[in-house]
């Protein structure tokens, strides 16, 4: 029995795998052969239908925020098309680079219905489609923003993740269809969420994602929403969209969706925890622990060891530069103003070595890590990272800052010793 069953379980492992890699070929063939070719625009016929597609969450990063797609289904002009803005080339020169720094080219990209359907469903990824209740003069000018999009020359944006991503351009596309007639009532309604809330509704199962994503945004991530900047998340925009309303040219007052409807449910899977020991929250406990019983126990027997300060507020020192590389480096737009810098202070490299020096004096050594530890209470106080990483980490930095303090006055000193 068991052996039938790990059997079968291997048979459906490999058979999901078998349809990401189909799916994923598919796609890329259609990108590159076909889709350029398909973005000629042509009038609607009547039987013509605009669709708003939704596409729940999957296991990857990228994929954890889920996606938003416009339908273009015309059966007397044989299109059924999707157009989505969350495309990106591995191929781009300096790929990494232009990732990091927020420069790097999106895509707007077309995809047979079909295959955008099959790539989705092999990724177990819950399809939903609002058919939108727009005119024919709608349709058609939506229709022709769309294929002015699809122009090589209009074909790339600079992605931000809270301004300007998949979301957010199909939102502006239909208000730009609708014009004056599109009522959404929640657009300025205050959510009483920020941006930051927002994201780590998405990042339960990704714990260390969490902590990092966090660590590296700013102020910025902490403006709260209201309903339509709320709107860069797919399923904000779905949820949005289907309490708006159409005014017609009589006066009549009809909703944006005219049916909403599931193409495809993803399967219930079981989460993949992360094992306890491996949580961040649990780690940088651990670690604490350690480095709080090691100090203290050479505290006791009259020593402060320079090795460990040089080896912690180094590393730190080289996260705080990678963070302010982020803030003044790039274009992401929500890595500016950081208070994680007051703790993850970037002059501690080089500045920790002038300080633990063999030549640094006491007072030198007191003054450098009085002024830390003020910077980390401050950095505690102002920095809005979710979890205990936040508090455990810079209570760890400050144990090491108040052993190096040391009462210096003229004619007395405390005897610890610097090792």
């Amino acid at each position: 029995m068991t052996r039938m069953t790990t059997k079968r379980t291997k048979m459906m492992t490999s058979n999901r795998i078998a349809k990401r890699v189909i799916g994923s070929f598919l796609l890329f063939f259609y990108v590159a052969f076909i889709s350029p070719q398909s973005s000629v625009a042509q009038p609607f016929s009547p039987s013509s239908q605009v669709s708003l597609l939704t596409f729940g969450p999957g296991e990857e990063l990228y994929s954890v925020f889920g996606h938003t797609a416009i339908r273009i289904y015309d059966p007397m002009h044989n299109i059924d098309r999707t157009y989505g803005w969350g495309g990106f080339r591995f191929s781009e020169n300096n790929f990494y680079v232009k990732f990091l720094r927020g420069t790097l080219p999106y895509y707007i990209d077309a995809y047979e219905m079909y295959l955008m359907v099959y790539a989705y469903q092999a990724e177990n990824r819950t399809i939903q489609e609002q058919i939108l209740n727009l005119s024919p003069s709608q349709k058609q000018r939506l229709f022709d923003v769309l294929t002015t999009n699809m122009l090589p020359q209009n074909a790339t944006y600079q992605y931000k993740f809270f301004y300007d991503n998949c979301a957010t351009r199909p939102r502006d596309v239909i208000a730009k269809a609708c014009g004056d007639s599109l009522m959404i009532p929640s657009r300025s309604r205050m959510t009483g969420k920020s941006y930051r809330d927002w994201m780590n509704d998405y990042l339960g199962e990704k714990p260390w994602a969490k902590v990092g994503m966090n660590l590296a945004i700013g102020n910025p991530s902490d403006v709260q929403t209201d309903g339509w900047h709320a709107m860069y998340l797919p399923e904000n925009v779905h949820d949005q969209l289907g309490d708006a309303t159409l005014k017609l040219a009589n006066g009549q007052v009809v909703p944006l969706v005219a049916r909403d409807q599931t193409l495809f449910k993803a399967a219930k899977t079981f989460p993949h925890e992360l094992p306890f020991i491996l949580d961040p929250n649990v780690i940088f406990t651990l670690f604490g622990i350690l480095v709080a019983l090691f100090t203290l126990r050479r505290y006791q027997s009259g020593r402060v060891d320079r090795w460990v300060d040089r080896w912690l507020f180094g590393i730190v020192g080289f996260f705080g530069w990678f963070l302010f590389l982020l803030w003044v480096g790039t274009d992401h737009g929500v890595t500016a103003w950081n208070p994680t810098l007051f703790y993850l202070m970037p002059l501690h490299l080089p500045l920790i070595y002038w300080a633990t020096s063999a030549h640094a004096t006491a007072r030198r050594r007191t003054t450098y890590f009085s002024i830390v530890a003020v910077l980390i209470v401050v950095g505690m106080v102002l920095s809005n990272v979710p979890g205990g990483v936040d508090v455990v980490f810079p209570l760890t930095l400050l144990i090491r800052c108040i052993v190096n303090i040391q009462m210096v006055r003229r004619g007395y000193q405390t005897p610890a010793r610097v090792a």
